[in-house]
């Protein structure tokens, strides 16, 4: 079938053939095309009339078409939907080629590797990561093409894919690249889809060989030590492959040193944490709006905005390198003036980082340029305002910042303030910068005067007053006159063209001139292209200072962000230790606070540590506060782990290694999964993965399901954490039988939302008190909710007779009374009432391996004996 389409459909198909996988923009003249299958998909997504094409088969083909001057509108909405976009252009001069004009791929864009300044969030990064998954473990790459940034990290021992959740999460990327054998690849793919609905391709397992990727990105991690065989090199080779690829480029200058780094270099933050406590965007509807972020983000510049965003992604474990944070922001909080200079200053910056990521990429127009010199004019003025800075983080800055003035210098000597967009159509360089760029616009601009000077000449001796000059592409320059004047043409005119109403001509004088013309303007537009690439060129050649110099500017737009949030909203510096204790005085949630009017959010303390305090059991009504309040703890931990200070009187924070939240509850329909079922697999997890020097914020454990295997499973989790992990924990529930363990288990500490009644109504205090609620007021929150009243005076009624059946406790009080001779512990034997059936949970629990078991498993086992007590008459 092929060898009927037409040689210009030949040359589609075989380009077609290189990149099935994307939608192929073919150019043709002033516009991109697209054909069969990829014009009937664009033309719906982009709302194009779709037309047709012959192409040399029965059928025509369908087409639609985009002009090449607006094709990155078009581009960047085919990729946001989903789907990659390939450029084809012709590599050869239309007007000398012969036979049909060669093309080829000059750039593929995918949703992980755009670099337009037009397609990308400006204060978020725009992540690709790669997954090499072998034998159970991860290698894992994730790198910024727009600003150089490559992070590596291996998931080997007890990997699992929960932790592999946790890294997507951690780098929420556009783009998944996995190697194609993956054992797991669904799972994973599903995975990716659930938490950030980012693209995804698969790779032979040719592309991930380690030798392969040892050499692809050599240079980049000489000085780096990497166990051997680290499974990180194999997807950092594939994933720089694949960048190069796209990008149609055979390296990438810009890319720093690959940061190879452990996960334990940071703190964990799982998945489902990130959501819950909403770090850099809301739960509902996914905007930065209602977020930490939000609050936080006081940031200038855009590479400070990313800056930020990656502090609070990844909080610090090193108690050092977090207090030389907070050290910067206390000078600077400390010197307004200094402060505000900052600030004044980085307003006239740009985006370095990404700047520069398009000059090594050879994608930067003149225009880029300029704004890379305004922005490193800046440079000199930052380094002057923090001279007088003594914090070790700020004398860093300044020591290591590179005021680049040679490259200032160049691009201000060599490029107009105002050139053109396009790059090849002259106009870009200064005067004076190369002598014969002035000479050749002396040619030019001389040739426009002796066009004057001949028209006035032409005029006076043929005594045609109208006659004037003019000029096209096809004729060149010609002297135009009117038909009314035909008869006063002299006979040495030359006529070029017939018009309705007049008549062209040119002379041998014209011709001169006009081929002096063209030729400088020619010479002086080729000229000008090859001085802006050797420009271009000059800058590539220091895209590690400039990057290095743009990472230095983003950390002290960060630093000059918190000091500013600080002293607006009254934060303090937190006193970090190794000491595992969380002590809170009057915290508050920095995000409630700021939806409240001034004045109308209630702190309260905290405290948190071994041996006596370790779980903090926290009772109280719906809508009391009790999920804020635990979310303020862990959101002032986070904060000062990245740096900043906190909303609190003061605060002493022990380094968490890892957070957990367990907060609210939601069916997981797309992966089958009830309620309970997610609310168990997080505590699965959470159990699984703890640390002493953990942060557990559980939040109504159990509530999924029935009473009473709700309290058995949130009372024997309770109790795994303070024999198993000793974990410090906020554990909110509503069954207050829990309550009754302080003084029962060492560690267990009672504390709930103060509520006043008044009659039937209730208010909301939001303070914590020590001691157990003494009561859930469902039944008032219902009437606030508005609940019909027919509803809630029949609950009470219901509630009435509850209580004097007083079924829950009436069971609870009887295990504690046959118990009441042992050390304090639940005995679970003694529910069964009769010696064979006791027999047969004591041999059940013999048979049990303990040192395999899962902590899941644990629940089921504990959930079957449960059932088979509950059977007794």
């Amino acid at each position: 079938m092929t060898e009927q389409l037409t040689p210009m459909m030949k040359q589609y198909m075989t380009i077609k053939e290189q990149v099935k996988d994307c939608i192929l923009f073919f150019r043709l003249g002033d516009f991109y095309e697209m054909f069969f299958d990829d014009a009937i998909v664009a033309s719906k997504v982009l709302e194009l009339v779709l037309t047709k094409r012959q192409c040399g088969l029965s059928e025509s083909a369908p087409m639609c078409g985009v002009p090449y001057h607006a094709a990155l509108s078009y581009i960047s909405k085919l990729v946001s939907n989903g789907y990659k976009v390939a450029i084809c252009e012709q590599v050869e001069d239309p007007a000398t080629a012969k036979g049909i004009v060669k093309r080829e791929i000059v750039k593929i864009y995918t949703p992980g590797t755009i670099v337009e300044e037009q397609m990308l969030d400006q204060k978020s990064n725009n992540y690709i990561m790669c997954i090499y998954c072998f034998r159970g473990m991860y290698g894992i790459s994730s790198a910024d093409v727009s600003t150089g940034e490559m992070y590596c990290t291996t998931l080997s021992i007890g990997a699992s894919i929960n932790r592999l959740a946790d890294e997507v999460a951690r780098y929420s990327p556009k783009e998944v690249i996995i190697n194609e054998a993956a054992k797991e690849l669904d799972r994973i793919k599903k995975l990716i889809t659930n938490l950030t609905g980012a693209y995804i391709s698969t790779l032979p397992e040719n592309e991930f060989d380690y030798d392969r990727g040892r050499i692809l990105i050599d240079e980049y991690i000489k000085d780096q030590k990497i166990s051997e065989y680290d499974l990180s090199v194999n997807s950092a080779g594939a994933l720089y492959s694949y960048i190069m690829n796209t990008q149609k480029t055979n390296t990438l200058d810009h890319l720093l040193a690959i940061n190879f780094y452990k996960i334990d270099e940071y703190m964990s933050i799982d998945a489902s944490s990130r959501r819950n406590l909403e770090i850099t965007e809301t739960m509902r509807d996914k905007k930065k709006k209602g977020s930490l972020l939000w609050v936080l983000d006081k940031t200038i510049t855009a590479m400070g905005g990313r800056e930020l965003k990656k502090w609070l992604e990844k909080p610090l474990l090193d108690t050092a390198e977090i207090n030389k944070r907070l050290d910067g922001v206390a000078e600077l909080k400390e010197l307004f003036m200094t402060r505000s200079e900052i600030c004044e200053i980085l307003n006239g910056v740009y985006d370095i980082e990404r700047l520069t990521g398009k000059i090594s990429l050879g994608n930067v127009n003149a225009r880029d340029l300029i704004s890379l010199k305004q922005s490193l004019g800046q440079l000199p003025y930052v380094k002057n305002a923090i001279n007088a800075c003594q914090s070790a983080i700020m004398r860093e800055i300044y020591e290591n910042l590179d005021c680049l003035e040679d490259i200032y210098e160049l691009i201000d000597k060599a490029i107009v303030e105002e050139p053109p967009i396009s790059v090849t159509e002259g106009g870009l360089i200064k005067d004076g910068y190369n002598n014969q760029v002035d000479l050749y616009r002396v040619a030019a601009r001389d040739g426009k005067k002796w066009l004057a000077d001949y028209e006035s000449e032409q005029k006076e001796k043929t005594g045609i007053k109208n006659l004037k000059i003019g000029y096209n592409r096809v004729f060149g320059y010609y002297l135009e006159v009117t038909k009314a004047n035909y008869d006063l043409v002299p006979e040495h005119y030359i006529r070029k063209q017939t018009l309705a109403n007049s008549e062209r001509y040119t002379t041998e004088e014209l011709a001169k001139i006009e081929e002096a013309i063209l030729e400088a303007d020619e010479k002086l537009t080729e000229l000008e292209y090859k001085l802006f690439v050797e420009i271009r060129q000059s800058v590539a050649g220091n895209v590690k200072r400039l990057m290095h110099t743009g990472q230095l500017v983003a950390i002290l737009d960060v630093l000059a962000c918190f000091a500013e949030v600080a002293d607006r909203e009254n934060y303090v510096k937190p006193e970090m230790t190794e000491e595992p204790v969380i002590d809170i005085i009057q915290g508050r949630h920095p995000v409630v606070e700021k939806m409240l009017s001034d004045g109308e959010f209630v702190p309260n303390d905290a405290y948190v540590a071994p041996e006596d305090d370790t779980l903090l059991v926290i009772t109280g009504p719906n809508m009391a506060g009790k999920s804020t309040y635990m979310r303020q703890v862990a959101l002032i931990v986070l904060m000062a782990q990245a740096g900043c200070f906190v909303p609190a009187e003061s605060a002493v924070i022990g380094i968490v290694d890892k957070l957990f939240t367990r907060v609210g509850a939601s069916d997981d329909l797309a992966s089958g999964q009830s309620t309970f079922m997610v609310e168990m697999s997080e505590v699965a997890n959470i159990l699984s993965n703890s640390t002493e020097r953990s942060l557990l914020i559980l939040d109504e454990i159990g509530r999924g399901t029935s009473t009473f295997d709700g309290l058995s499973i949130a009372w024997a989790v309770l109790e795994y954490i303070l024999e198993n992990i000793k974990s410090r924990t906020l554990f909110a529930t509503h069954y207050h039988e829990i309550t009754e363990l302080e003084g029962k288990i060492q560690g267990v500490k009672n504390y709930c939302v103060d509520v006043l009644k008044k009659g039937d109504d209730i208010v909301f205090l939001r303070k914590l008190k020590r001691g157990g609620a003494d009561g859930s007021y469902g039944i008032e929150v219902a009437q606030l909710a508005g609940i019909p009243q027919a509803v809630t005076i029949r609950a009470k009624e219901l509630l009435s007779i509850l209580e004097e059946q007083d079924i829950s406790r009436k069971e609870i009080r009887r295990l504690k009374r046959r118990n009441k001779d042992g050390e304090g512990q639940v005995d679970l034997f003694t529910y069964a009432a009769n010696t064979v059936m006791r027999d047969e949970i004591v041999e059940e629990l013999k048979n049990l391996d303990v040192q395999t078991i899962t902590p899941i498993e644990a629940l089921n086992v504990l959930f079957n004996l449960h059932q088979k007590a509950m059977k007794r008459k």
